[in-house]
């Protein structure tokens, strides 16, 4: 909770409103976020916006997270508190991958009061998650809300952080046998290394020889080791086949069971 408390400030909206002496009037359409302890504007957003405090959602998200085991990995405040990252993990659902080598799954919630991002909520278990917000791993749900007035999604967080909370876990009890239960055909290695950019085909090929995948648990953490270690991140294919690859070899793997 020390960490979460960096990102717990109090703010307020000041209406922005122009005039000259004591003749004000607020037909200005806009308003000040002001963060309290520090009288330091964080943002003049129109009067549309809806203000989400970080209190209101870690009131709702702490103890959900707490209850099903999650700890906190991670709090980031950045531009003087103006946008919020927090990270939290949960270390009884880890799961092995390889050698010295363990997933677990993550929630990381998003909040701004800038209006740079929404209420994002990103879940599920990851190798790299870019500043420019590609992933390499197993996405479980993305949910992402502006901060509006008109959006009545906004009066859910509560039942949306459970939701995703339980997608997650499902994941990893559900999905994820699938995937090392099932032994890899030939035809979805091919299709595999048709999923690279034809410069890629040596270096694919190269980590399947090299770590032998015999499921399709092995054959998705070569794609993810591939993607992390070898891969161009500047490009579109690259941050494509990211998006992508954990459905992919999902849907390959249900069709050979």
């Amino acid at each position: 909770m020390s960490q979460l408390n960096d990102v717990m400030f109090p703010v307020k909206e000041v209406p922005a409103v122009m005039g000259i002496g004591f003749n004000y009037n607020d037909s200005t359409g806009h308003k000040f976020i002001v963060r309290e302890d520090t009288n330091n504007i964080l943002s003049c957003m129109t009067n549309d916006y809806r203000l989400i405090t970080n209190e209101t959602v870690l009131k709702y998200a702490s103890p959900i997270i707490k209850k099903n085991g999650g700890k906190v990995k991670e709090v980031k405040s950045l531009n003087g508190g103006a946008k919020s990252i927090m990270t939290w993990n949960f270390p009884k659902e880890k799961v092995n991958i390889g050698k010295n080598d363990d997933l677990t799954p993550e929630i990381i919630i998003k909040n701004s009061y800038d209006g740079t991002i929404g209420l994002n909520i990103l879940a599920g278990a990851f190798r790299l998650v870019c500043s420019n917000g590609a992933i390499v791993g197993i996405v479980a749900e993305d949910y992402k809300n502006k901060h509006s007035v008109y959006n009545i999604a906004l009066n859910d967080i509560e039942s949306v952080i459970k939701q995703t909370i339980e997608k997650t876990k499902l994941i990893f009890k559900d999905e994820f046998p699938i995937l090392k239960d099932n032994k890899i055909s030939q035809k979805d290695i091919v299709s595999f290394l048709k999923l690279f950019p034809l410069q890629a085909n040596e270096i694919v090929t190269q980590r399947l020889i090299a770590d032998k995948p015999k499921t399709y648990w092995d054959l998705f953490n070569v794609g993810t080791n591939v993607l992390t270690h070898n891969m161009n991140r500047n490009t579109e294919s690259t941050h494509n086949i990211e998006s992508s690859l954990y459905n992919t070899v999902k849907k390959w793997a249900i069709a050979s069971a």
